[in-house]
């Protein structure tokens, strides 16, 4: 008898238990895909739009879904009046040239943060951190100033030299990678003799891999999307990114939304290309490197 009392309120507790994880677990799913749903909506919206009509595109109230799909707009706004293949090699070599800076100028420092000794190096590193706090907007017209003197306006120069000058949050993230390296691995190396420069190319970077992944995929969408400094530096038409490009379908009367988002899609298709092909390396990076938290 008191064997089968006390076997009954532990029973109800662990349904009670279960019951509570299952409410937990799906208020977490709806949540999700509310927030899925948030964020997909502005992505349908581009494509619906892109596929409109020119009436169709300025009607009150808006349209969802177009009467019928006019997939000229991608030819008409991709080869119209503007050279967007021009914009597109102008992009992609700014672009390249930017990573390219941001990994040389970054890797070194990083190491140097994470294994090498000097004096006051965690004031020097908390000195690098400090510069994340400053606005890049508070920069803008110094940097300007210096640049028109040096006569580098309407030039790719400011977009590309300054990136090969580290950037405060990719040392940050490689330094917070390269800790987690066992330092067996470098003690090893020294006794055998490798120099600094060889324990960083033949042991951290190899192994290194998912952090630079995903630092490459920061600074390519970071560059990619660049239009803040394009706007400023670059004056001549064919020296334009695809930024640029973008906003030249708004003019003073009125704006091409559809032939604008239809290019605004293709411009995208690296990015998303370029994230579903290094997506595991890319998120394991971002765990290791304290993005995510851990």
């Amino acid at each position: 008898m008191f064997l089968r009392k006390t076997a009954a309120p532990a029973q109800l507790t662990s349904q009670q238990a279960e019951r509570i994880r299952r409410i937990r677990r799906s208020g977490a799913y709806i949540l999700l895909a509310i927030a899925t749903v948030v964020f997909l909506l502005p992505f349908l919206w581009m494509v619906t739009t892109s596929l409109k009509s020119d009436e169709a595109n300025l009607a009150f109230p808006p349209q969802w879904l177009p009467d019928s799909f006019h997939w000229e707009n991608y030819e008409r706004g991709w080869f119209g009046s503007l050279p967007f293949n021009t914009f597109l090699l102008n992009t992609v070599l700014i672009t390249a040239l930017s990573m390219l800076g941001n990994l040389v100028s970054c890797v070194l420092p990083a190491y140097a943060f994470a294994r090498m000794r000097a004096r006051a190096a965690g004031l020097m590193f908390a000195a690098l951190l400090a510069t994340m706090m400053i606005p890049r907007e508070i920069t803008l017209v110094p940097k300007f100033i210096l640049f028109s003197k040096l006569g580098w306006v309407d030039t790719y120069l400011p977009l590309v030299v300054p990136e090969f000058f580290g950037v405060a949050l990719y040392i940050f993230l490689l330094r917070q990678f390269f800790t987690t390296i066992p330092q067996e691995l470098i003690d090893a190396a020294r006794i055998d003799g490798a120099s600094e420069l060889r324990i960083l190319w033949r042991i951290m970077l190899p192994l290194s891999k998912p952090a630079i992944a995903a630092i490459c995929l920061f600074s390519f969408v970071g560059n990619w999307n660049q239009y803040l400094e394009s706007v400023i530096y670059i004056r001549t038409t064919e020296k334009f990114t695809l930024p640029l490009g973008l906003a030249m379908f708004t003019d003073q009367y009125a704006t091409q939304y559809n032939q604008m988002m239809a290019v605004a899609l293709v411009s995208m298709l690296p990015i998303v290309i370029l994230f579903f092909v290094a997506q595991k390396t890319f998120i394991r990076g971002v765990t290791l490197t304290g993005i995510a938290g851990r």
